[in-house]
C-alpha cells in the first residue's frame, strides 16, 4: 500500500477524547435511562424559541448563509456592549482558538503560554501550528497561577490562554487580576480569555473584562452558545476582539463557517431571556446542592463560578466513575487532564442532581 507523507507533528498527535455519550452506555450496561453530566451542557435542554426558528428556517437549508453572520454579530454586540466591529463568530469558539493560533503565531519561532490541567485543545493548536506550548504549574489547590504566566512569558509570546471559570476545576480570575496581568504582557502579546462558562459567574460584573473592553489594547474574550443557551449542538461561538485585529482574521478565514440554522438559532436564543434566566436559576441551585452535598460524602470540593463542580472523592476516582456508570449516570473522570484522583459533574436537572447524589453515597458506602 502507498505510504502517503504528513507533516511530522500529526504523527504522534494525541486526539482529544470527548466525554461519553447517552447511547454508548445504553448499549454497553443494557439500561434505558442515563443521566449525562459529563460534557457540561444545558440541564434544560433546547429553549423552545430556537426549536420554533430551526423549524421555521429548515426549508432554506440549501441557501448559503450571509458570510460572517452580520445580524448575529449585531445581536451578540448589542448583548455584550462592545462596538460590532470588535465581534467575530465561529463554528463553536474552537474555531476562533484555531483562527488564533494559525494567525498569530509564527510557525518555530513563537511561543503561547497557559497552565497545567487545562483544555487540551491549546496543546493541540500549538502542536499542530508549529508553535512552542509553555504550561506554567498550578498552585497547591490549582489557583490560576496569573503572576507566574507573566513571568513565562518573553517577546517571542503570541498569547498567553487564561480560561476563566477554568476548566476542570470551576475556579475564575477575577476582573482586576486579568487587568494587572494584560498590563504586564510584552507589547505584542494577547492575553485570551477563554469566557465559554462566564454566564454562570456571580457576580458577573467581578469576573468578565468584556465589561471594560475599550480599556484594553490586547484582550480576546472567547465564549460560546454550548453552555448557557443550549446550542452545543450546533458548534457556536465567539470571540470579541481589538477591531483591527478581528478584520485581519476575517478576511483570512475560510467562508461560511457558521451555517444558516445555527446563526438563526443563536438569534432566538439571545431573545428568549425566560430560557436563559432558568438555566441560571437551576445551574446556580444545583451547584449549591453539589457543594454542600459532595463534602458530606467525604470529598474534597474545589469552589466552583461554572456550571460543574469537580471533586476528589473518598475512593478511587476511576472505580467510581465505572460504578456510576453502572447504574447509568455519566460523569467525566479527569485523568486525561492530569488529574486522575478526581471527577468533574455538570448541575443537571433539580431530580437528576438527587439521583447522581444518592447514588454516589451509596457507591461511597457500600
Amino acid at each position: 500500500m502507498r505510504e502517503i507523507s504528513v507533516r511530522p507533528e500529526i504523527l504522534d498527535f494525541a486526539p482529544y477524547v470527548p466525554g461519553l455519550t447517552i447511547e454508548q452506555i445504553q448499549r454497553q450496561y443494557g439500561l434505558t435511562t442515563v443521566i449525562k453530566l459529563a460534557s457540561n451542557e444545558n440541564p434544560l435542554g433546547t429553549s423552545p424559541l430556537v426549536k420554533k426558528a430551526i423549524e421555521r428556517n429548515a426549508a432554506r437549508a440549501f441557501r448559503y448563509p450571509e458570510n460572517h453572520s452580520p445580524m448575529l454579530v449585531k445581536a451578540i454586540a448589542a448583548n455584550a456592549g462592545v462596538p460590532e466591529d470588535c465581534v467575530l463568530v465561529g463554528n463553536g469558539s474552537d474555531e476562533i482558538i484555531d483562527m488564533l493560533f494559525r494567525m498569530k503565531g509564527i510557525p518555530g519561532k513563537s511561543n503561547v503560554v497557559c497552565y497545567e490541567h487545562s483544555f487540551a485543545m491549546y496543546r493541540m493548536c500549538a502542536k499542530l501550528c508549529g508553535l512552542e506550548y509553555r504550561e506554567v504549574p498550578r498552585g497547591p489547590e490549582l489557583e490560576l497561577p496569573l503572576d507566574a504566566m507573566a513571568e513565562a512569558a518573553d517577546e517571542n509570546t503570541a498569547m498567553v490562554i487564561v480560561t476563566s471559570p477554568d476548566n476542570p476545576s470551576g475556579l475564575a480570575a477575577g476582573v482586576e487580576d486579568l487587568s494587572v496581568l494584560a498590563g504586564v504582557l510584552p507589547k505584542d502579546c494577547l492575553l485570551v480569555v477563554d469566557e465559554a462558562y462566564i454566564e454562570f459567574a456571580w457576580p458577573p460584573e467581578s469576573y468578565s473584562p468584556v465589561q471594560a473592553f475599550d480599556k484594553f489594547e490586547n484582550l480576546v474574550c472567547l465564549r460560546t452558545f454550548s453552555k448557557a443557551y443550549g446550542l452545543a449542538g450546533l458548534r457556536l461561538g465567539y470571540g470579541i476582539l481589538p477591531p483591527k485585529l478581528a478584520a485581519l482574521l476575517k478576511n483570512a478565514r475560510i467562508p461560511f463557517t457558521v451555517n444558516l440554522l445555527a446563526e438563526e438559532a443563536g438569534l432566538a436564543a439571545l431573545e428568549d431571556e425566560v430560557f436563559f434566566n432558568e438555566t441560571l436559576s437551576v445551574v446556580m441551585r444545583g451547584r449549591e446542592l453539589f457543594l454542600t452535598e459532595l463534602p458530606k460524602l467525604g470529598c474534597k470540593v474545589w469552589p466552583s463560578q461554572s456550571n460543574f463542580v469537580m471533586f476528589e472523592p473518598p475512593k478511587p476516582a476511576q472505580s467510581v466513575f465505572k460504578a456510576l456508570l453502572e447504574k447509568g449516570i455519566i460523569v467525566r473522570p479527569l485523568a486525561s487532564f492530569g488529574l486522575g484522583s478526581c471527577i468533574r459533574a455538570n448541575v443537571g436537572t433539580d431530580a437528576e442532581n438527587r439521583i447522581f447524589l444518592d447514588t454516589l453515597r451509596e457507591i461511597l458506602n457500600g
